[in-house]
């Protein structure tokens, strides 16, 4: 069982949420016109390093004729996907290993894997599974833009917490986070290397502002939730038994903000996340 990822790294809840608004159905344009994938196909489509499963998720409902397959090596993402979402086969495996026959998949597609992961093994595995011009989609975060609402700036309590756990050696680095940074020249080449036709590039605009009028109450409220759980999953996960009072100054300030929301006091707090897509055949 590992489960390094969910318990150290990224919660469930934070990596469910959050990808959950950024593939919501209102940025599926977007994605739609970039992937480029036959709607009428009977698909099969494997992503790889599904999380929690909330793309694979939108995957079922934006290509409902496809069968959809999707692998991850955290055993606690798997079971949460599996007991929270259906029409899925969800699998427990190694993007380097891959559990799948030879010229078996349509399409491959991955969110933000590549760079934690071998860039030989990461593009040959998929090469290996595709089908003759089956269709490989790398999804690659790049730099956007942040402004927090007054209200949800870091509180004493949190910071005192943070200040209180003692500095050990660098996280991200001890669980091979971002071993493989690429640039966005370097990605669409790294593909080209690796054996793959017609690479082309897209970039999708995920813009998360919850005062926006654009967006239904429902899903302004999802983003403010989304980042409480962030934050609330950050402070778990440092295993401490002195998080009482940062939990509680976390809740309050997010209670704030909804209140805010629902009395229609806009505080105009965004967070623009830029999604790059790489898209080769094999």
């Amino acid at each position: 069982m590992d489960s390094i990822w969910s318990e150290h790294v990224q919660g469930v809840m934070t990596l469910y949420l959050s990808r959950k608004l950024r593939f919501d159905d209102h940025f599926f344009a977007q994605y739609d016109q970039i992937f480029r994938l036959d709607h009428n196909k009977e698909l099969r489509i494997l992503e790889i390093g599904c999380g929690p499963g909330a793309l694979a998720e939108s995957l079922h409902r934006w290509y409902p004729k496809a069968r959809i397959t999707a692998i991850d090596r955290d055993s606690n993402f798997i079971a949460f996907a599996r007991n929270n979402i259906a029409g899925i086969s969800f699998v427990e495996g190694d993007a380097t290993h891959l559990p799948f026959e030879n010229d078996f998949f349509d399409v491959t597609i991955s969110n933000t894997v590549q760079e934690h992961v071998e860039p030989t093994a990461f593009w040959s595995e998929q090469r290996r599974v595709l089908k003759p011009e089956g269709v490989c989609l790398c999804l690659s975060a790049r730099k956007g833009i942040q402004c927090t609402a007054p209200c949800l700036e870091i509180t004493s309590e949190e910071k005192e917490f943070w200040d209180s756990i003692p500095q050990t050696e660098d996280e991200l680095e001890k669980y091979g986070v971002c071993q493989y940074p690429m640039s966005e020249a370097e990605l669409p080449a790294s593909m080209e290397k690796h054996g793959f036709m017609s690479v082309t590039t897209g970039y999708a605009i995920i813009d998360l502002t919850p005062d926006a009028t654009k967006y239904s109450n429902k899903v302004a409220e999802a983003m403010i939730e989304a980042d409480r759980w962030s934050s609330l999953e950050a402070i778990k996960s440092a295993h401490s038994d002195h998080a009482d009072k940062a939990i509680a100054a976390v809740n309050h300030k997010y209670d704030e903000r909804l209140g805010l929301y629902r009395a229609g006091k806009k505080q105009w707090d965004t967070s623009v996340s830029i999604t790059m897509v790489i898209r080769g055949i094999k």
